[in-house]
């Protein structure tokens, strides 16, 4: 924990103040104000037991985009990072970045059960992306000999064997900085193209809706090539404040010493999908909770999945003995292709939930309020208003007019924070309206709040009337015998009217046929849905995405391929 504020150095006095950003920056050219302000602040990576002060950070960047020039990283370029959560990660980008080329974060291999079908999907990240050129980690070694014979055509090179002195071309912000690959929850990933005036949009967007200030410090688990991992950690080096950067594997195997440790940090702000809260309550009793020092957590960012009423409620509960406090709780609405950031709540509000009729909201796009507990009651998170830079229309899916508070309609997105486009021509031109980018997602205003019911690609249609995968997974989640309650709905393949419901278990023979009974009968109980069919799968078998989402499409495409 850091106590004392970092000094000035001289060299910040005659340089803008890096809390500004100016016209037509650069990632890099931020990263060296950063650098000469605050040469001693440190990106810190408690899981490999390494850190990286900002000058070292800058200077070792500069080195390695010169040894990229020399191996001819043309401007625009894709260059892929295929590194962990350590300090040749930041290092690499902001070497790309340097060099003129597109920093492209690489995921990582989810396990052994998904790698032998990591080189597949690398090989079609490497080709939508034209890549020439990966940067590996030396922490690799064994995964590279792996890829060599695998990844034709592509060049592999350790981020401890490149280096150089010579200059760096002039790279402007309307030049490609970044080339962020989504998580790929309801479809294959998509490369999003962000310019140097796009990030740098974004993260002062992201400074300015939570007054990010020197006596913050940012702490995160979530992979850094995916983007709430990778932009939360910016927000923080791009201030010149300390940034804590853990493993995803840290988290997961334990989430009680993931907390200890980002409380004992200092960090005052970090970020996960609703799925980690949900973690760290059930990896505490209360007399264990209350044992903890929070009152300095400032900002959890609660986002990239739906935000569930109760895993708040529970969470914010759980831990208010130890100083944590419901403003805290900060329900967000982000997506890649904004830079991240799209709504932020205001400062210091309470979560806000809005409980809605839950079949007028499904079937009539409507979202009529009514009470909690009234029968069919459906708990929607309000993520506030869109952030600096960003303009949000609801319009219709199908008509595109703009629609009236409390209609749900398709989310559409434009401002400077926001893409032009994606590497493949034929999405752009199917994703974009007018200049206005079709996120995909569901939702309605009311009073100026947004609130985001769903993906329309999710959504089920059953003998003509709609229904929300949410809200199947909400009743089965109630069932006793689903391992951890992991479940997804989908709409069942080849076009048949019904609701495919895959359900992890550790059931075997007659209790997992007594499970099945069961979730089909309190579907159809609760919801009215008798076409329901159950599949069970062994836990840990629904795939997921690089942040933990379930892939929904992608379960459903694995039950119909297994017998």
């Amino acid at each position: 924990m850091w106590v004392n504020e970092p000094e000035v150095n001289e060299v910040a006095v005659t340089a803008p103040a890096v809390d500004e950003p100016v016209a037509g920056e650069t990632l890099h050219s931020i990263l060296d104000r950063v650098a000469a302000a605050y040469p001693e602040v440190t990106a810190e990576f408690p899981s490999e037991k390494e850190s990286i002060t900002y000058r070292d950070l800058a200077a070792s960047a500069r080195s390695m985009a010169a040894g990229l020039l020399a191996l001819g990283v043309a401007r625009g370029e894709p260059v892929g990072i295929l590194c962990p959560n350590a300090p040749e990660f930041l290092v690499s980008l902001f070497a790309v970045s340097a060099a003129g080329g597109a920093a492209t974060p690489l995921p990582l291999p989810l396990g052994m059960r998904h790698a032998g079908a990591y080189p597949a999907r690398l090989t079609a990240i490497a080709e939508a992306a034209g890549m020439r050129k990966i940067l590996v980690s030396h922490r690799f070694g064994t995964l590279a000999d792996g890829l060599t014979d695998t990844l034709p055509g592509l060049e592999l090179i350790s981020t401890d064997s490149l280096s150089g002195d010579g200059g760096l071309p002039e790279v402007g912000g309307g030049d490609l900085a970044i080339v962020q690959f989504t998580s790929g929850s309801t479809s294959l990933p998509k490369g999003v193209r962000l310019t140097h005036d796009n990030v740098v949009s974004g993260l002062a967007a992201i400074r300015e809706g939570i007054a990010l200030g020197r006596r913050d410090g940012g702490g995160f688990w979530l992979p850094l090539f995916h983007d709430m991992g990778l932009f939360g950690t910016l927000s923080a080096v791009l201030i010149g404040i300390p940034a804590f950067v853990w493993s995803p594997l840290s988290f997961i195997k334990d989430p009680a010493r993931w907390l200890r440790e980002f409380l004992a940090s200092g960090a005052t702000i970090t970020a996960m999908p609703n799925f980690g809260y949900d973690q760290l309550a059930a990896a505490f009793t209360d007399t264990e909770a209350a044992e903890l020092d929070m009152a300095h957590w400032r900002i959890a960012f609660n986002g990239a999945e739906p935000i569930a009423a109760d895993a708040v409620r529970a969470f914010c509960d759980r831990f208010a003995p130890g100083g944590f406090t419901p403003e805290t709780m900060f329900g967000v609405y982000g997506m890649a292709e904004a830079t991240l950031a799209v709504c932020f709540p205001p400062l210091g509000r309470e979560p806000r939930f809005e409980h809605v009729d839950r079949d007028k909201l499904a079937d009539g796009g409507r979202a009529v309020p009514v009470e909690p507990d009234a029968p069919g009651a459906r708990a929607i998170a309000g993520v506030g208003a869109p952030v600096k830079g960003v303009r949000l229309r609801v319009v219709d899916p199908d008509a595109g007019g703009d629609l009236a508070d409390g209609q749900v309609g398709e989310i559409l997105i434009q401002g400077a924070p926001v893409t032009a486009g994606y590497l493949a021509v034929d999405r752009t031109d199917e994703s974009f309206v007018d200049g206005w980018l079709r996120t995909g997602d569901l939702g309605y205003r009311r009073d100026g709040e947004v609130f985001v019911t769903g993906r329309r690609k999710e959504m089920i249609t059953v003998r003509g009337a709609n229904y929300y995968p949410q809200d199947v997974e909400a009743v089965a989640r109630r069932t006793p015998g689903i391992y951890k309650g992991r479940c997804v709905a989908v709409a069942a393949p080849d076009g048949a009217e019904s609701i495919l419901l895959i359900a992890e278990t550790a059931a075997a023979g007659a209790d997992a046929d007594a499970l099945a009974a069961a979730l089909r009968a309190a579907v159809s109980a609760e919801l009215g849905l008798a076409a329901v069919t159950v599949r069970l799968v062994s836990p840990r078998a629904i795939p997921r995405t690089s942040s933990g989402k379930f892939q929904r499409l992608a379960a459903r495409e694995l039950v119909a391929t297994t017998p």
